[in-house]
């Protein structure tokens, strides 16, 4: 199974919120190697102080990739 960044970034041209959420993490430098939990990447994101409305479309596409 390939984790959630992998996966994430296989969503890059995606015109969606998804779309949107794969594109700021390949963006981003410190975009975190593992491990593979959602609360490893929405620490991150609060560390660098994301919009409540980013830390849930982060949530959503979690429960898309954990659903799969």
């Amino acid at each position: 199974m390939e984790g959630f960044t992998a996966w994430l970034l296989r969503h890059m041209r995606d015109q969606d919120a998804l779309g949107d959420v794969a594109r700021r993490a390949a963006a981003d430098p410190d975009w975190p190697e593992g491990p593979d939990r959602l609360e490893t990447f929405t620490a991150h994101w609060e560390r660098g102080h994301a919009t409540p409305a980013a830390l849930q479309d982060l949530t959503d596409a979690w429960v898309r990739y954990a659903s799969r």
